[in-house]
């Protein structure tokens, strides 16, 4: 039996979201497909996703010269264990999905937030004379990126920095396995956006398939 672990940025219901639909229907056909796999559904707007700040890096550096966890302000305390525990969350998953918009040729500040929780130095990755190695090998992962323009091709290609971005972040961890489910073009052409909608549907569940 895996672990899925099903993340979301998108503070939209559902129904509203282009990237929680196509979600949905990745979702729902990977239940079909494995029944008996664990899935753990993790809403970053629902969720508490500490900024690593002032509390955190104090937190960590007294932790680093040896204090006590009882040592801490009850912040730096609050912090430092959420962070540690979003991090092992996502150490004990062995596939990932990550849902996503396009906001200002990224995705939103909740990811990036997040992503902070999950390059942890000791813990997802490691410094070596060679450099840094990533520790999460044998691990996948999914992105789904909703766009309302054409960011796969020219000209608007190379300002794309959410999907590129978070495969080199997995990437750095150790996550190679990244395959990418695009949505886009759905403001650029509206007459067409709910065909667009229903092939990256039908594109999410034949890659569920087989994930």
């Amino acid at each position: 039996m895996a672990k899925l672990l099903y993340i979301t940025a998108n503070p939209k219901p559902e129904d509203q979201s282009f990237s929680l639909s196509v979600g949905r229907a990745f979702l729902n056909a990977y239940k079909q497909q494995n029944p008996q796999d664990e899935i753990v559904e993790l809403d970053l707007y629902q969720t508490d996703i500490p900024y690593i700040d002032t509390d955190v890096f104090n937190g960590w550096g007294k932790l680093q010269q040896g204090h006590a966890f009882d040592q801490l302000s009850a912040d730096e305390k609050a912090k430092v264990s959420r962070i540690s525990q979003l991090t092992d969350q996502f150490i004990e998953a062995d596939k990932y999905v990550f849902v996503t918009p396009m906001w200002n040729f990224s995705f939103p500040p909740k990811m990036k937030a997040y992503i902070d929780t999950i390059c942890i130095a000791g813990k997802t990755f490691k410094y070596t004379e060679n450099g840094p190695v990533g520790l999460l090998t044998g691990k996948k992962a999914v992105h789904i990126q909703a766009r309302g323009g054409i960011y796969s091709e020219a000209p608007m290609k190379e300002m794309e920095f959410g999907d590129r971005y978070l495969k080199a972040v997995l990437g750095f961890i150790g996550i190679t396995d990244v395959q990418s489910i695009i949505v886009e073009g759905m403001a650029q052409f509206p007459n067409e956006a709910e065909g667009i909608k229903e092939k990256a549907i039908k594109q999410a569940q034949e890659v569920a398939k087989n994930f």
